[in-house]
């Protein structure tokens, strides 16, 4: 639901990737950003009406997103895809943070977009581990990356978690990723993909930053 450049961009996208998609809008000239290449449905009507959704097929989908400009329709939308279709894959875009944590914890996920802009900036001004890459929706577990640190190249992976408390969600080498193992060794390039709990992050980042504590 919603074909502004957020839903046209998803349904491209999606149908790029062999997906029939169904767009839905109040406004058929916004079906305009779908391009003359789009081969999937358009409905013209509100989002969240029964009828509208069972014109746009919902029946038969595996999944619904609601990315209009409004928060109101979008959870509404997300709410009756859920609770009366029956749609258990189901994203709405909310621009009001403290909102989408709201939604979020009653089960329906949501896309805060003022949010996670805001935290792709910080990320990119901010020094390095000031902000993770990912925060989970409880702010207990995230997501931070690390270059590996000279102290620590040339020994193993399971010697870095075990001593930070931390663990090594993939390594970045050579343009490939990889998941380590017990006999993994970080090594010069390597780009650290590190999952931790927030209240352990300062005591990760002293043992990345000292280097590793020999036996």
């Amino acid at each position: 639901m919603g074909c502004g450049r957020v839903g046209s961009t998803l349904a491209r996208s999606l149908e790029d990737r062999d997906h029939t998609v169904a767009v839905i809008d109040s406004n058929p000239d916004a079906f305009r950003r779908l391009g003359p290449s789009f081969n999937g449905t358009k409905v013209t009507g509100i989002g969240f009406d029964q009828d509208v959704l069972d014109r746009a097929g919902i029946e038969k989908a595996d999944a619904f997103a609601a990315v209009s400009s409004g928060d109101n329709s979008n959870i509404i939308a997300a709410r009756v895809a859920r609770e009366t279709f029956g749609i258990q894959q189901v994203v709405a875009r909310i621009y009001d943070p403290g909102r989408a944590e709201v939604y979020q914890r009653l089960g329906i996920t949501t896309v805060a977009t003022v949010k996670w802009t805001a935290d792709q900036v910080l990320r990119r001004i901010m020094p390095a581990g000031a902000e993770p890459d990912y925060r989970d929706p409880s702010g207990t577990i995230r997501l931070d990356q690390l270059p590996a640190s000279e102290s620590w190249i040339g020994h193993r992976t399971v010697s870095f978690q075990e001593q930070s408390g931390c663990r090594i969600a993939w390594i970045d080498r050579l343009g490939e990723g990889i998941l380590p193992t017990r006999e993994s060794v970080i090594q010069e390039g390597d780009l650290l993909h590190l999952v931790m709990r927030e209240e352990n992050a300062d005591r990760v980042y002293s043992v990345f930053g000292r280097g590793p504590e020999e036996a």
